[in-house]
This record gives C-alpha cells, sequence and structure tokens, in this order.
C-alpha cells in the first residue's frame, strides 16, 4: 500500500499479518495489541517528560556527541537489500527464526509460564504494564544493551532497529510466543498510522541529543563526562577455532566410598577411634591437642543433639533440621571449628562459617550479619575462649554488632553440653539435595555473598579430590590454610575425613612467628601431602637459611592454593630451586585453581615420571589487555608468565565463554570466563535469585546459536584458556579487571609488578578509582589533560618485615606508584615528574641498603678467564666507603666540597673510592690512569685533568702510585707538582667520627671529564638531584629490579658507561657484572661467555667491544657453540656511544651470533652527549628500533626527506634509541636558535631533570655554560630552558606503539654539529664519506675525514701490502667524487691503528688532524691533488 488510509483499513491490513504469524481470531488481537501500543506510548513520554537525558556532553569546549547505534542489535532478516526484493514469505520465516533464538536462560526458560519480576501475569495488559515500565526506567537508546545484559528484560521483551530504520517491539506473551509490534517508514509495507508515527518520532528524538544550557559545557567536573574510546585498529584479535569443551576424566566408582560424609565419620568413630584426625598447634609449634576420630564421632554427636533439643523449649525449638546456624570460631582453633561442622552435619542443620567480628562497628562484620540476616541465622556457635575475647557491654552481654540479627551464642565445650540419651542416634541418610553448609564470598564492592552446596555436591566434591590427590587411608597432611573456607576446607576438613587422613594444621599466628614451622612439621610427621600458598613458599624462602636438617622428600603432592595468580609461579620456581636440593620433586608442586561458586574448578595431578614437565607459557600482556592470547618468546616485564593449574576435575565439563554479553564460546586463542557443568559445585546465592540465574544458570551457546549442553553450567569468575593437552591456565579474575584506556588489566597483574619493584614486599589490595579533571590538573603525573578523565589505581601495602624508619615505606610505596603509572595509562615522558623527595642522595640509599640488605650482592667482577675476581655486597661496600672516608679525613685532611682525582683501574676500588668520596662530603673525579706502555702519551691527559678539576687529592691504588713515581712518569711530568696522593689499598680500619649528611640536592655530586669527538676536553657538573633522576630514568626504561643482573662492558671513567658501572646498581639494587674491556684484549670471547653461562638478560657494551667481537669471533662460532654459549636469553644488548648508530656493525653483530641463538631485536642503541649523559636508550619494553631512508642530497643543505629503500642516494638511519622517561627534545635552527620542523635537520635540543648544572672550569670560562646548558627558543616556547647537544638530527612520529599502546617519537641522530664540514655550499658529514671510502677496497681497514684548508683530507688504514698503496688512491677519489660530488684533495694511507680511536670506539678526528699538520702519522703513501 502507498499513500495515506484510513485507520480501518490500518487495522485490517494489520490483522490480516498478525493472523498468517499468530493464527486464530484477530479482532480481539488487534484490539489488545492497540491497547499495548497506547499505554507502552503514554508511559514512555511521562517518563520522558520528567528524566533528564544521560548523554554525553561536549568536553573542553568542544562538541563531543556519542550516540548509541542499534544497528548492532538488528535481527537477522533485516539485513537483506530491501523489502521489494525479499518476499513476505522470506521476511516472515526469518523474523519466526530470529525470535524462536534461545535466550541465554536456556531451553527451561523459554516455555515457562512465569518469569522472574518481568512477568507475572498473563494477557495483553498485564506485558504492556511491564513494558511500559521497563521502557520508563531504561534510556531508549540503551534498550538494546538490556536486551542483551538483562536476564528479565531479556524474557519479556526486546527492542531493535532495522536498517531502514523500522522499530520491532517485541512481546514475549505467557505460551512463549513473540508478538512483532512494526512501524515502518513511509516506503514500508505496513502503512504508518498516527501512533506508530508517534513511536518513530519518540525514538527518532530522544536519539539526538539535547543541548545542554550554556554553563555546562564549561563545568569541568561534570558528572557524565566521559571521553569515549575510540577502538585501535591495530589491536590483536582472536584468530584460533571456536573452542570445545574439556571435559575431564570420569568419576570412578569405589565399592567402599561412604553413601554421605556423615556415613564416613561413623565409619572411622567406630571401627577407628584412636587413629587421630587433627593435630592442633599453638604458638611455639607443639602440638596442643590431638583429636582422633572417636573424639570427633562422639563430641559432634553430643553436639547435634544439644543443638535440636536443649535450644529453645520441646514445643518450640529453636532450631530445627534445615535451619541456618553460624559458626564463628578463630583461626588458631580447628578442633573447636571441626567438632562443630560435623555436629551441625548431624542435626541436618546448615553451618554458616564466618570470621570473628573485631569490634562492633567492623564494616567487614556489617556485611557478615547482612548475610546472617538474610539467611535467618538466630544461633551463633562458638568456643569457650573466643566467648569471652567477644566485646561485651557492661552488664557482661554481648551486644548486638552493628548489622548483625540477634543472636544466641552457644558454646559448643563438651563441660557445657548435655549428654545424649543412649538411644538417640543421629539420623544418617545418604547424600542428598538438601543443602550441606553455606560458605561466605566477599566481592570486590565488600558485599558479602552466601553460596550454599547441596550435600550431594559436597560428596561428589570430596570423591573428585581423592580421585584427583590419590588420597589414601591414614596419610598425613600439613594445612597451612584457612580451614572455614576455600581449599583450606575442602581438604583439610571434608575430603580428609572422608579418606581416614591425619590434618596436621598450621596457625597463621605460628606462621608469623616461625614461617618454617610447616616445613619443619612435614619432616617431623614424614607428611605426604601440604597445602600452602605461595606466600608461605616465600615466606620459607626468607627463613630457611637459618635451618638445617630439611628432608622433603616424603612429600608426593604440595598443593598450591593460589596456584593461579601471575606471582606463584614465581615462588614455586624459586621454592624448587632452593629446595630441590632438600629432597624436593619437581613434580610435587601442583596448583590448584578454585572458586566460592564452582568449588575447585582443576587441579594438577602429581606424577610420578619427572619426565613430563609442567605446563607454561610467556604470553604477551599487550595481547592480554586485548583478552587475546600471544606466546612472546622474549623475557621481559611486558610479558606474563602463567602456569597451567592442571586438568579438569573428575566428572567435570569446562568451557570458556566472552566475559561479557551472551555466554557465547570463545576461540582457542581467546581469554574468556572458565565456566562449569559439575554435580560437584555450588548451587546458588542464597536468597538472591536474580544473581543466582546470572552466574549457576548460565547456557553457553555456539557461535552458530546453538547451545553447547542442555545442562546449566556455572560461571567461576576466573578468566583464562584451555591449552594443549586440556590444560587450563588462568590468567585473572572477574572481580579483578580494571578498564584503563580501553584495554583490561587484571588486579593480579599489577601486583605482580608492584613485587617485581620489591620483592620482599607484598600487595595486599589493588583498588580503582575515576579521577576527575579538576583533580587530575593537581596530579603530577597527569598528561597535560586531554582527557576528560583518568584512572587512578591505589594499592594498599602490607610489608612482610618490619620497617626500621618511615623512609622506607615511602620509598617503596613511591616507586611501586611510578611504574604503575607508567604500566597502566602514563607514557614514560611524564612519570619522572613526580619527585623522589624520600631520598634525594646516593649516599643515602647505600646506607639504607646495606641496613636492609646487608648480604646482597651488588657488584661482580670477572678476569679475564671469566673466573669472579671480586664481589661487593651493600655492607661491604658500605663498610668500605666508610674506610676511604676516614682516609680522606685524617691522611688527607680534606674539607667538605674538595674535589678528589680518582685514578683507578676498571675494577671494585674505582666504586668504593668513589662512595667514601660521598660519605666524605667530597666532590670526585674519575680519571682513566696512564697505559704502563705508552706513559709518554697518556700521562699528560692525567695531569690535565687533575689540574683543571683543581683536585684537592689523588687517590689510587699501590701499583699506579708506583707507576706515577717511576723515572719515565717523572720524566713526563713532575709529580712534585700534583697534589697529595694516597694509597687506598693501606685503609684505616677504624671508621669515620661522622658520615657526610648532604642537605642540599642541588649541590655538586661529582665531575663528569671526557674528551668529546672534537678532541675537547669538559668536565660537566653533575647536581644530587641530577644524579637521582638519571639513575630513576634509566631503571624506568630498563626495568632494574635487585632480582636482576646486568653485564657491563663499558670504560667506567664518564658518561653513561659510569652511571651504569658505579651508580644504577646502588640506586636499583641490581647485581651489576662487570667486565673491563681491556680483558677483553687476550679473550675475545669473555663478554659474551660470561652473558651466556650467566645467563644474563641485559647488557651494555661499547663499538669497540662489539667490533672486536665481531673480528675476532668471526671464524669460532662453531667452536663456541660447542662450548655452550647461548645467547637465547638475551633480552636487551645496548651499545652506548655519541654518535649516529653504525647500522653496518650492529647488522653484522646480529647475523654472525644469530646462531647463537642473539635474537636481532635485542641489538639496540644509546645516546648520550656532554650536556645530558643519556637521551635515548632503547630498553626492554620499548617497540623495535625504527630504520627510516633519506634522501642524501637533500640532508646536505639540512632537509629532512623519506626515500624508498634501494632508491638512488638514499642513506639509512636508526633510531637512536627510545627517548628516557623525563626527557624532552626539540630540534632547533643552530644559528637563529628557531624551532624547526619534521622536515629540517637541525640541532638537537634537550630538557631533563638530568641535565648537567654546566661545565666546570677553574678560568672563569662563563660563555659555554649559559650557552650549552641554559638556552632558550628565540620564538614559541621561550620559558623552557634547554640544553645544546651539539649534535645534528630529527624527530619522526613512527607507527609503532610502546607498551603503554601510544606512538613514540623517535630520535634520529646524523653527526656532531663541530664535525660536520661545510663543501661547496653543503653540510657533509664525515661518516658518509667514509662509509663510501671503506666499500670502495676490500684492504681498507678503517677510514676519517677532515677538512684542512678547504681540502678534504682523507686518511685510510691499509691492511696488506704496500705496494697496494698507489693502487688505492684513485678508488678512494673515484668513489668520493660519484657518491658525494667531492674532490680529495690529501689522500693519506697509514698502518692499521693511526686513526685514534677512544674509549667508545669513537673516532678522534681531531687529533688526527692535529696529528696530520704537525707530520706525526708515519703514512705508507701520500697523494696531492692541488
Amino acid at each position: 500500500f502507498t499513500g495515506d488510509i484510513t485507520q480501518r483499513g490500518y487495522e485490517k491490513k494489520r490483522f490480516k499479518l498478525i493472523r498468517a504469524l499468530v493464527g486464530g481470531s484477530g479482532r480481539s488481537l488487534c484490539l489488545c495489541l492497540a491497547d499495548v501500543h497506547t499505554e507502552a506510548v503514554q508511559a514512555v513520554l511521562a517518563r520522558h517528560v520528567e528524566r533528564k537525558m544521560a548523554v554525553p556532553m561536549p568536553s573542553k569546549r568542544r562538541s563531543l556527541v556519542v550516540q548509541t547505534s542499534m544497528d548492532a542489535y538488528t535481527p537477522p532478516d533485516s539485513s537483506s537489500g530491501s523489502e521489494e526484493e525479499a518476499g513476505p514469505g522470506d521476511d516472515t520465516s526469518s523474523m519466526e527464526h530470529w525470535m524462536s533464538r534461545p535466550s541465554q536462560l536456556g531451553p527451561a526458560h523459554l516455555g515457562s509460564t512465569s518469569s522472574s519480576s518481568s512477568s507475572t501475569q498473563s494477557g495483553g495488559s498485564g506485558n504492556a504494564g511491564r513494558l511500559a515500565d521497563s521502557l520508563a526506567h531504561t534510556h531508549i537508546s540503551h534498550l538494546a544493551h538490556a536486551h542483551l545484559g538483562h536476564p528479565h528484560l531479556g524474557q519479556s521483551h526486546h527492542l531493535s532497529q532495522s536498517h531502514h530504520g523500522e522499530t520491532f517491539l517485541l512481546l514475549r506473551s505467557d505460551s512463549g510466543l513473540c508478538l512483532p509490534l512494526r512501524s515502518c517508514s513511509s516506503a514500508g509495507v505496513p502503512v504508518s498510522s498516527r501512533v506508530s508515527a508517534k513511536i518513530q518520532q519518540l525514538v527518532n528524538t530522544l536519539k539526538q541529543p539535547r543541548r545542554p544550557p550554556l554553563r555546562e559545557f564549561f563545568v569541568d567536573d561534570f558528572d557524565e563526562l566521559l571521553e569515549v574510546q575510540q577502538p585501535d585498529p591495530n589491536q590483536p584479535r582472536p584468530e584460533g577455532a571456536e573452542m570445545m569443551p574439556v571435559r575431564g576424566e570420569a568419576l570412578g566408582v569405589v565399592t567402599n566410598w561412604p553413601p554421605s560424609l556423615e556415613a564416613a565419620l561413623q565409619r572411622w568413630g567406630t571401627i577407628s577411634p584412636k587413629a587421630p584426625c587433627l593435630t592442633s598447634l599453638d604458638t611455639a609449634g607443639k602440638p596442643l591437642y590431638v583429636l582422633t576420630y572417636g573424639k570427633l564421632w562422639s563430641r559432634s554427636m553430643k553436639l547435634a543433639y544439644n543443638i535440636l533439643h536443649k535450644l529453645g523449649s520441646k514445643q518450640e525449638p529453636m532450631v530445627r533440621p534445615g535451619d541456618r546456624v553460624a559458626l564463628v570460631f578463630p583461626n588458631n582453633d580447628p578442633v573447636a571449628f571441626m567438632v562443630a561442622f560435623y555436629g551441625c552435619l548431624l542435626a541436618e542443620v546448615v553451618p554458616v562459617p564466618i570470621e570473628v567480628p573485631l569490634s562492633r562497628k567492623d564494616a567487614g562484620s556489617q556485611q557478615i550479619g547482612f548475610l546472617l540476616g538474610s539467611c535467618g541465622v538466630t544461633v551463633a556457635l562458638t568456643s569457650d575462649a573466643c566467648h569471652k575475647g567477644l566485646p561485651k557491654s557492661a552488664t557482661g552481654e554481648i551486644p548486638q554488632f552493628k548489622g548483625w540479627p540477634k543472636l544466641l551464642w552457644f558454646v559448643t565445650e563438651s563441660k557445657h553440653l548435655s549428654k545424649p540419651p543412649r538411644d538417640w542416634f543421629p539420623h544418617i541418610k545418604d547424600a542428598n539435595n538438601d543443602t550441606a553448609y553455606i560458605e561466605y564470598k566477599t566481592c570486590k564492592d565488600g558485599s558479602v555473598l552466601g553460596v550454599t552446596v547441596t550435600r550431594i555436591a559436597l560428596l561428589t566434591h570430596c570423591q573428585a579430590l581423592t580421585q584427583s590427590c590419590s588420597y589414601t587411608e591414614a596419610e598425613t597432611i600439613v594445612d597451612v590454610l584457612d580451614f572455614k573456607k576455600d581449599v583450606g576446607l575442602w581438604h583439610g576438613i571434608l575430603t580428609s575425613v572422608m579418606n581416614m587422613m591425619h590434618v596436621i594444621s598450621v596457625p597463621y599466628s605460628l606462621m608469623k612467628v616461625n614461617p618454617l614451622s610447616w616445613i619443619q612439621k612435614v619432616c617431623q610427621y614424614k607428611a605426604k601431602v601440604a597445602c600452602v600458598k605461595s606466600r608461605d613458599m616465600h615466606w620459607a624462602l626468607v627463613a630457611h637459611k637459618d635451618q638445617k636438617d630439611i628432608n622433603l622428600s616424603s612429600l608426593r603432592m604440595l598443593l598450591v592454593a593460589d596456584g593461579s595468580n601471575p606471582w606463584s609461579i614465581s615462588s614455586c620456581d624459586a621454592f624448587l630451586n632452593v629446595f630441590q636440593t632438600k629432597g624436593l620433586r619437581a613434580e610435587v608442586i601442583c596448583p590448584c585453581a578454585s572458586s566460592p561458586e564452582a568449588l575447585t574448578v582443576a587441579i594438577r595431578r602429581p606424577v610420578e615420571d619427572s619426565s613430563q614437565p609442567p605446563g607454561r607459557g610467556v604470553l604477551s600482556m599487550q595481547g592480554l589487555s586485548y583478552g587475546v592470547v600471544r606466546v612472546d618468546t622474549e623475557e621481559r616485564l611486558s610479558v606474563l608468565t602463567v602456569q597451567d593449574v592442571g586438568t579438569v576435575t573428575p566428572g567435570g565439563l569446562v568451557c570458556v565463554v566472552k566475559p561479557e554479553g551472551v555466554p557465547q564460546l570463545c576461540q582457542t586463542d581467546e581469554i574468556g570466563e572458565l565456566c562449569v557443568c559439575s554435580v560437584s559445585t555450588g548451587m546458588s546465592y542464597y536468597g538472591l535469585t536474580g544473581m543466582t540465574k546470572n552466574t549457576f544458570e548460565v547456557y553457553p551457546v555456539s557461535s552458530s546459536g546453538g547451545l553447547i549442553s542442555e545442562y546449566a553450567f556455572i560461571r567461576t569468575g576466573l578468566l583464562g584458556f584451555i591449552g594443549p593437552g586440556g590444560l587450563a591456565f588462568i590468567t585473572g579474575k572477574m572481580d579483578g579487571l580494571i578498564m584503563v584506556s580501553g584495554r583490561r588489566h587484571n588486579a593480579d597483574d599489577i601486583v605482580a609488578t608492584a613485587l617485581a619493584v620489591e620483592p620482599m614486599k607484598f600487595v595486599y589490595r589493588v583498588e580503582q578509582q575515576t579521577l576527575h579533571r579538576a583533580e587530575a590538573r593537581s596530579f603530577p603525573g597527569q598528561r597535560g589533560g586531554d582527557s576528560s578523565s583518568s584512572r587512578q589505581v591505589l594499592v594498599t601495602f602490607l610489608q612482610l618485615f618490619k620497617v626500621s624508619a618511615q623512609e622506607e615505606n615511602q620509598t617503596w610505596f613511591y616507586l611501586c606508584f611510578l611504574f604503575l603509572l607508567q604500566f597502566l595509562m602514563f607514557s614514560s615522558v611524564c612519570i619522572t615528574n613526580i619527585r623522589a623527595v624520600w631520598f634525594l642522595f646516593l649516599s643515602e640509599i647505600l646506607q639504607w641498603r646495606a641496613q636492609t640488605t646487608p648480604d646482597h650482592v651488588l657488584y661482580t667482577l670477572l678476569s679475564s678467564r671469566g673466573a669472579v675476581s671480586n664481589s661487593l655486597t651493600c655492607l661491604q661496600l658500605h663498610k668500605r666507603a666508610e674506610r676511604v672516608a676516614a682516609l680522606l679525613m685524617e691522611r688527607g685532611g680534606l674539607q667538605e666540597g674538595d674535589h678528589v682525582a680518582l685514578v683507578y683501574p676498571p675494577g671494585i676500588d674505582l666504586i668504593a673510592a668513589f662512595y667514601g668520596c660521598l660519605y666524605a662530603g667530597c666532590v670526585p673525579i674519575t680519571v682513566r690512569p696512564p697505559h704502563p706502555q705508552n706513559i709518554s702519551t697518556t700521562l699528560p691527559t692525567v695531569k690535565m685533568i687533575v689540574e683543571v678539576s683543581h683536585s684537592s687529592c689523588v687517590m689510587t691504588t699501590a701499583v699506579i702510585c708506583k707507576l706515577l713515581r717511576s723515572k719515565e712518569a717523572m720524566a713526563t711530568v713532575d709529580i712534585r707538582n700534583w697534589p697529595p696522593v694516597l694509597d687506598t689499598d693501606d685503609l684505616p680500619k677504624k671508621k669515620p667520627p661522622a658520615l657526610y649528611k648532604p642537605t642540599n640536592p642541588d649541590g655538586l655530586a661529582y665531575l663528569d671529564f671526557s674528551v668529546s669527538t672534537t678532541g675537547m676536553l669538559a668536565g660537566v657538573q653533575m647536581s644530587h638531584n641530577a644524579v637521582g633522576a638519571f639513575c630513576r630514568s634509566v631503571k624506568l626504561q630498563c626495568e632494574l629490579y635487585p632480582s636482576r643482573e646486568v653485564a657491563i662492558c663499558l670504560d667506567p671513567y664518564c658518561g653513561l658507561g659510569f652511571v651504569l658501572w658505579c651508580l644504577c646498581s646502588v640506586y636499583s639494587g641490581h647485581q651489576s657484572i662487570l667486565i673491563p674491556p681491556v680483558e677483553l684484549e687476550s679473550n675475545p670471547a669473555l663478554w659474551l661467555l660470561a652473558v651466556s653461562q650467566l645467563r644474563v638478560r641485559d647488557t651494555f657494551c661499547s663499538y669497540s667491544v662489539m667490533e672486536l667481537c665481531t673480528k675476532g669471533l668471526g671464524l669460532q662460532t662453531e667452536a663456541l657453540k660447542a662450548r655452550g654459549l647461548d645467547l637465547s636469553r638475551v633480552r636487551a644488548c645496548v651499545v652506548v656511544a655519541e654518535e649516529r648508530p653504525r647500522m653496518a656493525l650492529t647488522h653484522s653483530f646480529s647475523k654472525l651470533f644469530k646462531d647463537l641463538g642473539l635474537h636481532p631485536r635485542s641489538v639496540s642503541t644509546a645516546f648520550g652527549c656532554r650536556v645530558n649523559l643519556a637521551i635515548c636508550l632503547q630498553g626492554t619494553s620499548g617497540p623495535d628500533p625504527t630504520t627510516v631512508y633519506v634522501d642524501m642530497r637533500a640532508l646536505r643543505h639540512d632537509r629532512v626527506r623519506l626515500v624508498e629503500r634501494g632508491s638512488p642516494h638514499s642513506l639509512p638511519l636508526m633510531e637512536s634509541g627510545k627517548i628516557l622517561p623525563g626527557v624532552r627534545i626539540i630540534i632547533a635552527n643552530p644559528e637563529t636558535k628557531g624551532p624547526l620542523g619534521d622536515s629540517h635537520l637541525g640541532e638537537i635540543w634537550v630538557h631533563s631533570a638530568h641535565n648537567g648544572s654546566g661545565y666546570y672550569s677553574g678560568y672563569g670560562e662563563e660563555v659555554l655554560q649559559s650557552d650549552h646548558f641554559n638556552s632558550r627558543l628565540s620564538f614559541g616556547d621561550t620559558q623552557t630552558v634547554w640544553a645544546r647537544t651539539g649534535y645534528l638530527g630529527f624527530l619522526r612520529r613512527t607507527e609503532l606503539t610502546d607498551a603503554n599502546g601510544e606512538r613514540h617519537d623517535a630520535l634520529f641522530v646524523v653527526g656532531a654539529l663541530e664535525e660536520a664540514m661545510e663543501l661547496r655550499g653543503m653540510r657533509y658529514h664525515p661518516i658518509d664519506i667514509e662509509t663510501s671510502v671503506i666499500r670502495a677496497h676490500k684492504s681498507i681497514m678503517e677510514c676519517a675525514v677532515f677538512t684542512w684548508t678547504n681540502l678534504l683530507v682523507v686518511v685510510v688504514e691499509l691492511e696488506g701490502s704496500e705496494q697496494e698503496a698507489l693502487d688505492l688512491v684513485p678508488m678512494v677519489t673515484k668513489a668520493v667524487l660519484e657518491e658525494h660530488y667531492l674532490i680529495v684533495g690529501v689522500v693519506v694511507v697509514t698502518d692499521i691503528g693511526v686513526i685514534p680511536i677512544n674509549s667508545r670506539g669513537e673516532k678522534q678526528r681531531m687529533h688526527l688532524r692535529d696529528g696530520f699538520l704537525q707530520d706525526q702519522l708515519d703514512p705508507i703513501y701520500v697523494a696531492y691533488n692541488m
């Protein structure tokens, strides 16, 4: 029909359409539906007038309108092209198919005559009233979400919208029939009436955001201001097939299994009355009481009689079978609890174990009281000691706790009970569906729920545990867990009685006094099984040093109750590593996964065959945040290592479903919530029907929409996946999910991250709160205010041991908080804005470490043979530094602020001398000692540094003292003009009277003297603030913690090499393995062998070390492989330099040692300079270094133009590493000092907290300092103070993302500004010309270029006969002319080793130029082209 029609014609047409679907008489049906229409519209309109629209409002003075699309919830039939193409029959059939799809509540509810709260009556008017009420309380734009998420709404009605703007109101009648009310546009088949037009107008109106008052656009803390997270197009997505439900092994039927748990107690109480059942311990670890099975049976039966007959009167007993009774017992009295629990089972009452209330107004006990009230509890069973310890009123009565019902407190000791008559016996029957007990569960919001467990589920669960753990009669089990709930209750109270086992219960109070008590009991009783948590294993590791004669060979199963948590695997591995020598076998450790709703979900079986290793996976945390399983081979903090929790319990069926929305099966590589279908699970949440249906009555569906089972599944609340072999892997919990920036993080992962900061602490709770913009502006870690709200994670910490000072608390808290901010939401650029005001000085940190971790090894020095020649612990370093300070104060007579030159070879003595200077208040200057074989050349540099730094004293070793006083040294430098030289080999044994305590954070900490590539000797002043910020940035970038080991093969005299060698270990607590580069001259494989043998994951080296290994070990890879060299564990091999990354050398190194396990992505570079010792450092969690190709011709004109790889005149440039946290970089014009764009090459300027304070000069030269360290832009941001690096480069925003999911700026260093050569009006960089020359002939081993009176001078080192020197000249000139259009003025051919190279492997071109001008090169041949 087209055009307008009458109301009567419309009703006739509608009657025909409905009759085709429904059948039967239509007159009454149409009138009924018309009433439904009218009532629904009136209710929605009335509510819309009263209610304010909940539409996201604009943010930051910009229009931000977020509309919820309803197209995603369109029925399948509306996805066709047009209504003219599809016939009515097709539309009806597809519509019926869509309406007949089962809901997530399963088939049992589709045809039910009543639903929960949505449908209570039959007939059209009842449906209309329910529809109107639902629409009145639900936003129209969110009805589709309510249809998927709300169980009651999903049963009664649905709302969807087709692609043509049609709206379907589907009313589900009591007979299960869906009646569609359809309103179409003017082009639809049923023409719109006045009523349907109102509905269409209403929906269109509500979909549009209402314009708020003008003032609401500028309210920062508006309640509904939320920034919508846009999905990342590059986020990982699941790619596997749909998972199949995994079934556990069949539950075996054993002939001697009792028909109920009470029957088992009766059997053992009468057959073996003297068999021990439970042994309780006192705080000294001695047996306090041994409960036998005979005593348990008699006392439980006596208590059951008193419960039923002595409470109340005979006519009105207080407790009847089926009533709920509270069990209130402390954690150190398992005997009384066990008697009370089985007494309740024999009396057929339902025990509700709860915690002892601490006070009348305890918040936790208030929620417990709510549970007791909902369960109708009127009687509380307790022990005599607990009853006396409860708070009492002035009259001596126990007051009513806040939120609790009125209770009758009943003491369960035998002396307070009456003996039952001889003819009275409890009625013991087979297990049935009656409730056995109620276990409480605390939700993340603090509310308490009661999980009901039936008697048949209780018995089946005990049978499943018996079969899984292979329990046998008379076994001894040591239980450290809470016996009132969870694994401690299931194994220590229930399953133990079924199998007549002997339980040794270790109270928590004893564990605090003696963490090794449970291990001692295992040895004492030869226990076969122990039930512990990872914290108990960790405590045992801390205290095991003082214990001897430990033998754990009797253990066949070590059950780890929290084995699914991410930190448990480290405790398991560490415990096995320590106690494996004590008889502990690897196959004994058995983690399990459980939840209060599903009880035991999976458990690893104890196997005798140790050849089957347990399953574990290294998963990418970025993938986990998107709910995807991605295996990562790299070992770093951005991955999560999980262990399997075994297979499904016997008799169970487990599947993994999507955690939100319809319970659809996940794919094999997708993280979801585990659901269990088994008899041995909980039944419901007591008194909460709606929550019970959402959790205990779940019907998973496949991707096609079909049910996978006719039986209901139970949500476990555990997130994970099923791995190979049916092994279950748990990655977190539903209660611990935290949404940050559109990605899911788990609280357990955050706890594990915090523990990585300081493993000796424990994190108790992780919470999430929303931090609004008004508060975020004052938050130091907030990024500029781009988002309308940010997330703040509050972590509450509990410490394992006593804290001697308040500063330690603050230190650890802020370190954890700092790392969590980086881990969750903020880029590392802004992390260091949080200033660590607790330890500003390295000397204080060393003293703190010497006090808290005195035996922790900080430094290990290796000899040329790879053996440990020396090492230093925290306490040893502290004591040696004290003795050095005493030497400076007594023999040197130095005062605060005096400068001390430290002339030491690379080793431990240099570190001790440095901290000794800090202890004495002096300023240390590290100086490279003169070379014994070249003293005439190297000693003047030492003398120059000592003089320029105004050193009041020189400290060194006895060997170097003798060298300085030698005749050759006296002939070079007159040592009599030197300051006093102190020999530290003979240190005083007494301590200094007092250690110097610095007060000014901006004071001078040390001087960093170095010779740049241009030959300039400069000393940079480093303040205490800069040192702390520097170490903090390196710690964050490299993820350095006390459990890490770092191999360092660098010269320790200046720059980043000195910081890594001397400072970072004291600050971060990691162990530094020191390898002097000079030792590699005699043993080139020393560095790599040390990295392999010590299993080091992070190492630092220089280009000279890398080049020595590449050339010296190129033909020895097979021999090294035979010696066991394995570099697969290396995750970061960082080259420290002050130049452009040498791509050819790094690629050659990676390719050469790839067969030995070295991953190419682990090799990266770092960049620093005089004004800032480390600007870029690749670190461990950042993306791979980026490589770009630029036009070399454009680069000569200071322009950056990207080209394709292989293009003519293309120059590859590699990123110099990831920019350190807290570092800001800008590219500026070196002449005009104005900022430059991305397409320009300019000078790199840096702003950072660890910038140097200035050059140290004793001659008043302040111009250099103001120009290099305190520069400002000529326009733009003219307030920020920048430091000029003197290097040319450019910034480029890359397409890669870092660990925070953000794109990062990559810095590309081109060359030093002072070394760049101005030729023919263009800027040439020496390294480009040198690369072309080296490629010209195979005999050219090295090359260096510089300018002399506008002439280009090329110096090449020849490897071969001198006759080839003449042949090199035309090749060199031709290569330079063809590739760079330059005419070479002078070609100098020399022997190998003439070109000077500093300790970092960088060419000293200015020194070479001076030698050329002074005719000191001794060349083979010189060709002039004048």
